[in-house]
């Protein structure tokens, strides 16, 4: 079945594309992220008392299933191999994405699990993954309330050090793909979207480049 599975992949990869499943733990991950942040920075304005501790209670419902994508993701990038497109070719710029995908891998991680961390170290509730799936806390009740604490502190410092990481990464990432798809004309944002019929049947754009001077028409007469 796993060598079927990546043949399935290895079908995709093969043209410079991600495979579908590729493809949706990108963008369900990428909305995912982006509604983190909005929401958290949101929360922090909320006044203290229910609405605060609801907008707690969505921000790590919505925070939990980007820990569990960001496992399958990694299991996913093993079995299947990425695509070589244009992006690899680019010298110290291929160096550069390799670098952003790492540490979008740290931030994937510690996102989450300092989330987690903060949230277990006040004892605020139970946890639910997507609101839904109940979710254990990290066992901290035992521990003396200064050792949560400095629990809480050292959590919320690494999610703070985290959403920093990403609010730099982001803009980075989106603007090398404009860049390498509007600019370069480079299949890199291309093998990321779905696949569209009528969009793979078109030809090739040619690469970035002025424009050629036009040519005299010549005359009837002539």
């Amino acid at each position: 079945m796993i060598e079927r599975l990546r043949a399935w992949g290895n079908s995709y990869t093969d043209r410079g594309r991600y495979s579908p499943v590729g493809v949706a733990f990108h963008w369900i991950m990428a909305a995912l992220i982006l509604f983190q942040i909005g929401w958290g920075f949101w929360t922090d304005w909320v006044m203290p008392g229910g609405d605060k501790v609801r907008a707690y209670e969505v921000h790590s419902a919505a925070g939990l299933p980007i820990l569990l994508l960001a496992i399958g993701r990694m299991i996913w990038r093993r079995l299947i191999d990425d695509p070589y497109n244009d992006a690899d070719t680019q010298g110290w710029q291929t160096d550069v994405a390799h670098l952003t995908a790492y540490l979008f891998y740290v931030a994937f991680f510690t996102l989450p699990l300092s989330g987690w961390l903060m949230w277990s170290s006040v004892a605020s509730g139970p946890l639910h993954l997507a609101g839904i799936v109940p979710w254990p806390q990290v066992p901290l009740g035992s521990l003396e309330p200064l050792t949560r604490y400095h629990i809480l502190d050292l959590a919320e410092d690494v999610h703070i050090a985290s959403i920093i990481l990403l609010l730099v990464l982001i803009p980075v990432h989106a603007g090398a793909a404009l860049k390498h798809h509007f600019w370069d004309r480079h299949d890199v944002l291309r093998g990321m979207l779905p696949e569209i019929p009528d969009w793979e049947g078109r030809p090739e754009a040619p690469p970035h480049s002025p424009p050629a001077p036009a040519l005299p028409q010549e005359s009837d007469a002539g």
